[in-house]
């Protein structure tokens, strides 16, 4: 049994890391950080760990871990993540603060000079389905955002395969729990309940991400177009996205190239009709439905997902049995919660 610590457990995404890694079957949890209730049993901060045993208490250090989940504000991982990794240690993020190659996009996008650019090239991106070879054995993965997830896995098969042109939209929309455990009054319920709003235009976070990993997959620069969206719901993202297909693609080619994709991952789930955000409730998949508009010759990919587990701390685990060697598929759930 591997020993993991999770740095933010008192947050939405560590308190669904600790979920999921209390069953799995090859990791055992031996520090829950944070700033607060230390000293209190992490299952009285988090009351829905009824597996946690009595003495996980909230501490102040990682401890033994040998691999370090960081679930923390931008620019905290990267504070402490070269220190673990010269102790050897492996480290996830699940924050912002390893996603960008480049950074003076952090200065850009996040306002921040980042603390630790020298490991910036080391950080594997861990969108499984598209960096699984390098992800074996990577000592520092950066866990994608949520909505990059959702618009990334929706799109790249089209992309790369060439179907459409590079002019992009993803229209995108998430529940309550994206903005994490936050006390503000744009997520009270009396402010999100019975509406829906766009937020973070024009220069959403998430956007450079977005951009890079299509540059990246595509090996030259599209054109994003990137509206977020809170909805008045505790949990789920969508991604609906839309590219212009290229003359004489058929509908049976771009079915082929997300099958070609998709047909074999254990994640994600090619669905025959528009998907729903509760049939990814708890679960670590990602459904994905993609057609073309023959009206408009446009494409309209769509993605559903968790956002706090395939979005975040479900990826996470995935990219670490990768990097471990573990059976990709140990300690996630496929099956949703409904209803």
């Amino acid at each position: 049994m591997r020993a993991v610590a999770i740095v933010g457990a008192t947050g939405y995404a560590g308190g669904e890391l600790a979920r999921l890694l209390l069953r799995h079957p090859h990791v055992r949890i031996v520090s829950a950080v944070a700033r607060s209730h230390q000293g209190q049993p992490l299952r009285s901060v988090q009351p829905q760990l009824h597996d946690a045993p009595d003495d996980l208490t909230i501490s102040a250090d990682i401890g033994e871990a040998e691999i370090v989940f960081t679930a923390l504000p931008a620019g905290e991982a990267a504070k402490r993540a070269p220190a673990w990794i010269a102790d050897g240690r492996t480290v996830i993020d699940i924050g912002s603060d390893f996603r960008l190659q480049r950074p003076e996009l952090y200065r850009e996008w996040y306002g921040y000079e980042h603390p630790a650019p020298e490991l910036l090239p080391l950080a594997v991106y861990g969108l499984t389905e598209r960096n699984r070879a390098a992800l074996r054995g990577a000592r520092l993965i950066a866990n994608p955002g949520c909505y990059p997830t959702a618009a990334l896995l929706a799109l790249l098969p089209a992309l790369a395969a060439g179907l459409t042109g590079e002019d992009v939209i993803v229209d995108a929309k998430s529940g309550v729990s994206g903005a994490g455990h936050t006390l503000d009054d744009a997520f009270l319920f009396g402010t999100v309940d019975e509406s829906v709003r766009a937020y973070g235009l024009p220069k959403h976070r998430h956007t450079p991400e977005i951009e890079q990993e299509i540059a990246r997959a595509l090996h030259r620069a599209t054109r994003l177009t990137f509206t977020p969206h809170l909805v008045p719901m505790t949990r789920g993202l969508m991604a609906t996205c839309y590219a212009d297909v290229r003359p004489g693609v058929t509908a049976a080619q771009m079915h082929d190239a997300y099958v070609a994709a998709y047909g074999e991952e254990p994640f994600v789930r090619i669905v025959d009709s528009p998907p729903a955000t509760k049939a990814t409730l708890g679960s670590n998949v990602c459904l994905v439905f993609a057609t073309i508009d023959e009206r408009t010759r446009r494409l309209v990919a769509i993605a559903a997902l968790d956002n706090l587990v395939k979005g975040a701390a479900g990826s996470a685990i995935q990219n670490m049995n990768v990097a471990l060697g573990y059976p990709e598929d140990a300690g996630l759930p496929t099956a949703a919660l409904w209803p």
